[in-house]
């Protein structure tokens, strides 16, 4: 089966892994660009920098520790505004535009970094002003909101990343993969967001799921294929996931296949049976 042609933005080295958190701990500099250098080697488009609540000005060491190593741009991860800042205040650009993770309706705010250093927004559309998105409006609600304020800053549509929010498919009884699904055929057919990408954890969609079937052939890596195979093509183009993972567009006669298919057709506990039923089997 053909290799799936996505770009990973590497997630290891994140304050909630706990080997990563026990590096950041110790201040193991040589352990953080190891990991740098590996994900570098495996392919990785950008190398995600998550530490979590350590300080600005360490959030700054690490990301010119990393850059030292590699060539690759990084992604900048944090809910807090002054590691944002601090982190584009020293990132080199001369790697590629940064990417900002994450930006939601409740953090607009994080617009006015932009005239810092530009950068390439992940948006978090999976969230409104209100909350948590139920439904594909809201969630195509959330994406127009968020387009508009960052076409304000001057962000053009090919530097946007929209995130729809993916939850773990063994236990979706709400419909979030259906949800997800047609709230991006709806973008990928709005002409205002032409030449945008999208992108998910995808490593949040298998979380807590069993490595193996019965049979021991994998679970998590076939179902994030197939996830990959009926969103690439209304737009998914990155995922932020793990360079080890072998991602492969799959036929629709694949077990994986029918499984997600089945999950977006059914909707609450069926769906969810369906999933048992895929790795039990």
């Amino acid at each position: 089966m053909p290799k799936a042609p996505i770009n990973i933005i590497a997630e290891t080295l994140n304050d909630s892994v706990p080997s990563v958190h026990e590096l950041y701990e110790s201040q193991n500099f040589g352990g953080i660009k190891d990991i740098a250098e590996f994900q570098d080697a495996q392919g990785a488009e950008y190398i995600d920098i998550n530490v979590g609540s350590f300080p600005p000005d360490f959030f700054a060491e690490v990301i010119r520790l990393v850059q030292s190593v590699t060539k690759k741009p990084l992604s900048l991860d944090s809910p807090d505004p002054a590691l944002i800042e601090a982190g584009l205040k020293v990132y080199d650009d001369s790697a590629g535009l940064p990417i900002l993770n994450s930006i939601s309706p409740l953090r607009a705010e994080f617009f006015a970094f932009y005239k810092i250093k530009k950068f390439r927004p992940i948006l978090l559309i999976s969230e409104s002003e209100n909350g948590a998105c139920r439904t594909a409006n809201e969630t195509v609600a959330a994406a127009k909101f968020l387009h508009a304020q960052a076409a304000a800053a001057g962000i053009p549509n090919s530097d946007m990343i929209f995130d729809p929010g993916v939850a773990p498919v063994g236990s979706d009884s709400e419909g979030n993969l259906a949800r997800l699904i047609d709230a991006m055929r709806h973008i990928h057919n709005d002409p205002m967001f032409t030449g945008f990408h999208a992108s998910v954890g995808l490593s949040n969609f298998t979380v807590m799921l069993p490595p193996k079937r019965k049979d021991g052939s994998p679970v998590r890596s076939p179902l994030e294929s197939a996830f990959l195979t009926r969103t690439m093509p209304l737009g998914m183009d990155y995922v932020i996931g793990s360079v080890k993972r072998k991602y492969e567009i799959l036929p629709d006669d694949h077990p994986a296949m029918q499984c997600i298919d089945d999950c977006i057709k059914l909707g609450g506990f069926d769906a969810v049976k369906r999933v048992r039923n895929f790795y039990k089997n």
